[in-house]
């Protein structure tokens, strides 16, 4: 049995964690860490986890996890990752976006060169069951060669659009990004908050793969609407092959392979859920000497990789080749530029 330990209560995300355990047989919630005293003794009262900290390192060395939930800000979380490295903390699942600006993605690509501790990013939709499925559908060569990819998000590059993000690269892992082309626009979700979710409100921007595959990334209120319910479900991907294409939403699907549709629906709740276990499950895999976890930190760096690089075309006005080596405080110059 995998003992698991949450840093961080607040959002909905760490009770989507909490509650994924229901589906989950081998691991337990052992511990919860938060700094503040009122949210976590809620949080652990509800899911009756008896061991609270509000000290996180005391709690990596006292109940010595296998695996830690991260739910913190971004600008905490390589702090976090050092942490648990040193005290030998096998696993780590940590929450989007990755990281804040060039500045943490260069440290944290640095961290991860030697670090023994495995890592992934909580983009829990790609464990998602309809979702899985119409992924390796297209991995067997269901739509045939995949030419093209549009992705979409209604909330902002950081918030949202990182899923969206991600799910191209799930779609199409073999794709090696070679380019981006990028506008960007609207300054609020450059503001400066407690959750540190910087990007720009909307953002358009072509990517190019190193073989002639290209994709379309759409973030923000110019999105397709495509959710029944708060913005943050308006989260689509569209995968078009030489023999058909694949159409996934939050709430529903189709496909259509040499002229034959299907098409259905899903429940996100559910789904949602499900993946999150699905997800859990992947890292105690790894852990036991499995594959690597599609979700690795080695990935997820590369997708943070080409949101700089968006940034950085944008101010520039200019394709930019991946990898992009970030210039420094990227969201001061974004900020200072729309405003």
């Amino acid at each position: 049995m995998f003992k698991c330990a949450i840093i961080g209560v607040s959002g909905g995300r760490a009770h989507g964690h909490a509650e994924a355990f229901a589906h989950i047989s081998r691991g337990e919630i052992v511990a919860v860490s938060s700094r503040q005293a009122d949210k976590l003794r809620v949080f652990a009262d509800r899911f009756s986890v008896s061991s609270r900290y509000i000290d996180y390192q005391e709690m990596l060395v006292r109940e010595k996890p296998d695996v830690v939930l991260v739910n913190t800000p971004p600008d905490v979380r390589l702090e976090i990752f050092r942490a648990a490295d040193e005290s030998g903390v096998p696993g780590i699942i940590v929450e989007k976006p990755l990281a804040t600006e060039g500045e943490d993605f260069q440290a944290m690509s640095e961290f991860a060169r030697d670090a023994r501790v495995k890592i992934a990013v909580n983009h829990q939709l790609h464990f998602q069951p309809r979702r899985s499925e119409l992924q390796r559908r297209v991995a067997d060569g269901a739509i045939g060669e995949v030419r093209f990819i549009d992705a979409s998000a209604g909330m902002n590059l950081a918030y949202q659009g990182t899923h969206a993000l991600q799910a191209v690269q799930a779609f199409y892992p073999q794709g090696i990004p070679a380019s981006v082309f990028a506008q960007v626009s609207g300054v609020e979700g450059l503001q400066d908050t407690p959750r540190k979710h910087f990007a720009p409100d909307r953002c358009v921007a072509a990517i190019g793969f190193a073989d002639g595959v290209s994709a379309q990334l759409q973030c923000g209120p110019q999105a397709p609407r495509v959710g029944r319910e708060t913005v943050n479900t308006h989260k689509r991907i569209a995968v078009y092959g030489t023999r058909g294409f694949v159409h996934w939403t939050m709430w529903g699907w189709e496909m259509n392979v040499d002229g034959d549709m299907e098409a259905g629906e899903h429940e996100y709740g559910e789904e949602d859920i499900l993946g999150q276990a699905a997800m859990t499950d992947a890292m105690f895999a790894w852990l036991d000497g499995g594959p690597p976890h599609p979700l690795r930190l080695k990935m997820s760096l590369r997708d943070f990789n080409i949101i700089l690089g968006i940034f950085t075309s944008a101010l520039n006005r200019e394709v930019v080749d991946l990898p992009v080596e970030p210039a420094p405080r990227l969201i001061h110059a974004l900020r200072r530029e729309l405003e």
